[in-house]
């Protein structure tokens, strides 16, 4: 992923609105809002998925220590 944003960092606005120019060529006017559409989905999903990880990460570490509580509640 770091490799990309240093890709990204080296060009230059010439070479940007080159590869815009190419992209426009290849799926025309009409297309562009549906492929954005579509990478906007793509991204939701990816953010959706992450949350759902997340918290399903931090109710174990909840429900962990809990019980880490309990056995020395239990203990004494």
């Amino acid at each position: 992923m770091t490799y990309t944003f240093l890709f990204i960092q080296n060009l230059n606005m010439t070479e940007l609105l080159i590869i815009l120019g190419v992209v426009l060529l290849l799926f025309g006017g009409k297309k562009i809002p549906e492929l954005m559409r579509g990478v906007g989905k793509g991204i939701r999903e990816f953010n959706n998925a992450r949350n759902s990880v997340e918290e399903e990460l931090k109710e174990g570490m909840r429900e962990y220590d809990k019980k880490k509580i309990e056995e020395k509640r239990a203990a004494e």
